[in-house]
């Protein structure tokens, strides 16, 4: 048997936006299917929001992103936060995405698309673990972690 696991992110009517930024990151692409598609009459409000979102590369990344319906206004003000204190990551945020590469060129690729208008919690550079490990909150206010898969396969 085999099973994957696929982040699925909820926004308050960003979904669209959130999934078009992580394309433009991550490329592949984007697949959308709104309220409307699903029967909402087009004159009510949220028919053009997303009830299934997804973007996915030819080289395994995938995420799913829905609005939840009813809500606008974004999911970074209610997201929670994350910081570094004393060298320990502190955060009231239920979960992280992390994003794992082989190569360093290419983690640093992803970071300097995926960091545009973010919050650097700790910035890409080598660590004990890793040639390469960063931390950052986007805009839409998701936490991500990139980092090179380590030699020894930590």
């Amino acid at each position: 048997m085999s099973i994957t696991t696929t982040t699925h992110l909820n926004f308050r009517g960003e979904a669209r936006a959130a999934l078009d930024f992580y394309r433009s990151v991550f490329g592949g692409q984007v697949t959308i299917a709104t309220y409307g598609d699903f029967g909402m009459p087009a004159g009510l409000p949220g028919a053009y929001d997303v009830v299934f979102g997804q973007v996915e590369t030819e080289s395994g990344f995938r995420v799913m992103a829905y609005d939840i319906p009813g809500q606008s206004g974004g999911p970074a003000n209610t997201a929670g936060s994350t910081r570094r204190e004393s060298g320990t990551t502190i955060t009231d945020q239920p979960f992280f995405v992390s994003v794992r590469g082989t190569s360093l060129h290419d983690v640093q690729d992803y970071w300097a698309r995926l960091s545009v208008a973010a919050t650097v919690i700790e910035p890409l550079a080598a660590s004990a673990w890793s040639p390469g490990f960063g931390m950052l909150t986007d805009s839409f206010g998701v936490t991500w972690i990139l980092d090179v898969a380590p030699a020894t396969g930590v």
